[in-house]
């Protein structure tokens, strides 16, 4: 029961953590400068218990490739598709990517379920019986221990009381510093300084 299976939704997890850098960072152009720190979310993520599998979608800008890579470079299976049309959002594909898999991997383990580690705070569709709140109940009906990851200020909060009760909520809040680095300015722009990722500390994140 102690193997993880992350589902990650990039998109959402680096969108949002633009956001949140605009009020945390000094220095203009904060949220064209923050960066996930991949090693630390990732580690996160399985909060050192052993990986059954690990599930990331996202779009493909290209400063997001060095990110890609080193997913790739750790067993992380990427699925990268373009940001979308006027009439399709860029989240549509990669959002039902995850969600299919989801029910893959339930059906797939069935009878040893693990450890499902959701990386987003999308917890839209749900009143249509769709989205990844209803593939998460759709889960853990069937065994599956739950956990959300994602940042306090954008994570659906039906999706969030459900987690609190039926499982693990993780505000990524709380780990800013260690799981974003900056970037420091591009040329020509505001002086801005650079930042390092700070040490993750396991100690304050719960489990199942």
């Amino acid at each position: 029961m102690d193997r993880v299976f992350i589902y990650w939704d990039n998109s959402n997890i680096f969108h949002e953590a633009q956001r949140l850098a605009e009020e945390m960072e000094q220095g203009p152009g904060a949220r064209f400068r923050v960066r996930i720190h991949f090693e630390n979310m990732f580690r996160l993520a399985h909060a050192d218990r052993p990986v059954q599998k690990a599930l990331a979608a996202g779009s493909v800008p290209p400063e997001m490739r060095q990110l890609w890579n080193r997913m790739e470079g750790r067993g992380v299976d990427v699925h990268l598709f373009d940001r979308g049309t006027p009439d399709r959002g860029e989240q549509d594909i990669p959002d039902r990517v995850l969600q299919l898999r989801m029910l893959e991997d339930a059906l797939d383990y069935n009878g040893e379920p693990g450890i499902v580690v959701l990386l987003t705070g999308d917890g839209a569709g749900y009143l249509e019986g769709a989205g990844f709140h209803s593939t998460l109940e759709r889960m853990h009906k069937r065994g599956w221990q739950v956990e959300i990851l994602s940042w306090a200020h954008s994570t659906n909060q039906r999706m969030r009381r459900w987690a609190e009760a039926n499982g693990i909520f993780v505000s990524l809040d709380d780990f800013y510093e260690a799981i974003t680095f900056m970037t420091p300015s591009r040329p020509g722009f505001e002086l801005a300084p650079a930042r390092d990722p700070a040490e993750l500390d396991l100690s304050l994140r719960r489990t199942s």
